[in-house]
């Protein structure tokens, strides 16, 4: 019964992953101007299996199957995206052992590396605009709106603070530093 679950949706997570990583402009990506899809690459593993568990939970079917694939992601690349998160169509991690996503709302060209968290502070998640880059252990958490075309800079935390757009933010909440963002990303991620 899982493997027809699976042959089905294995399809669609690649389909997932392949309009996702066709965004990316790392170089381990593409391969002679094509998208490519390394499963020896933690990074695109994990982007992978999320969508496979993201997609197993989306059907109904079998969320036993779901978990097991969440936690063998969980395991593997010590990456916790969980499977009801609703990451975006495209979204990029770079390194991305030690992050945790919660249940924010995130605008597509997110992206995080090492150490990243998202999460709620009483229970009040953040929202991220588009193309929101974090960087090495930074966090935001809580009743947050976080801007378009924002860095997050490395080891920053912000709580229930906003963010206003193009900005690169430095600090911690509630004493955050801003500076103008004049790098678009925009659908060309820099991870």
């Amino acid at each position: 019964e899982e493997k027809l679950i699976l042959k089905d949706l294995i399809e669609i997570a690649l389909i997932r992953s392949e309009k996702c990583f066709s965004r990316s402009r790392n170089k381990y990506y593409s391969k002679n101007g094509e998208t490519y899809f390394n499963p020896f690459h933690s990074g695109q593993y994990t982007i992978f299996l999320y969508y496979l568990s993201n997609s197993i939970y989306l059907t109904g079917d079998n969320r036993t199957l779901a978990d097991r694939i969440y936690f063998l992601n969980k395991t593997l690349n010590s990456c916790d995206l969980f499977y009801e998160i609703s990451l975006p169509e495209i979204f990029m991690l770079d390194h991305p052992v030690g992050s945790v996503m919660g249940r924010a709302e995130y605008g597509n060209y997110f992206s995080f590396s090492q150490g990243c968290t998202v999460g709620n502070n009483k229970g009040i998640f953040p929202k991220i605009g588009e193309n929101v880059k974090m960087l090495a252990y930074s966090k935001i958490l809580g009743n947050c709106n976080v801007g378009n075309n924002v860095v997050v800079a490395a080891n920053t935390f912000i709580k229930d603070t906003d963010i206003p757009d193009n900005a690169l933010v430095f600090g911690a909440s509630p004493n955050l530093l801003f500076k103008e963002n004049k790098m678009l990303y925009g659908k060309n991620l820099l991870a």
